[in-house]
Parts: C-alpha cells; sequence; structure tokens
C-alpha cells in the first residue's frame, strides 16, 4: 500500500502544537483593515485551535500530522 498524499494547502494551514493539537489563523486580517480597530487586528493576528467539528476534516487533509511540524 503506498503512502498517502497531503493536502499541499491544508499542510501550508495548520500547524501543530507539541500536545498535538491542530492550529489555525483566524479569519479576517487580509483586506479591509481600515476600519478594524487596533486590538481587534491585534486579537485576529492569534492562532487558535481547530474547533471539534472541523478537526477530522482537518485530520483527513493531512493523513501523517507530525509531518505539519516540519514547516519552513
Amino acid at each position: 500500500m503506498p503512502k498517502m498524499k497531503t493536502n499541499r494547502s491544508a499542510a501550508k494551514r495548520y500547524d501543530l502544537t507539541g500536545s498535538g493539537k491542530l492550529r489555525r489563523k483566524r479569519a479576517g486580517k487580509n483586506h479591509l483593515l481600515e476600519h478594524k480597530g487596533a486590538s481587534r487586528l491585534r486579537s485576529l493576528a492569534k492562532t487558535v485551535e481547530v474547533n471539534d467539528s472541523d478537526l477530522y476534516k482537518a485530520l483527513r487533509q493531512c493523513p501523517y500530522p507530525k509531518a505539519l511540524r516540519h514547516k519552513p
């Protein structure tokens, strides 16, 4: 049985923590930034844990989650 391929867009989107949880960036920090407040932008810059309802989909795209730790 050959190895499964990791979805490359998912590998760039998610990051694996030391305890094995998936982290992602928050949405809403790419454009239309003029009317967003500074504190809002600071909170959008932080990463958050992937929700349990989306975790299965994210892990299915990354069959080998440990490979996510070796991001450049």
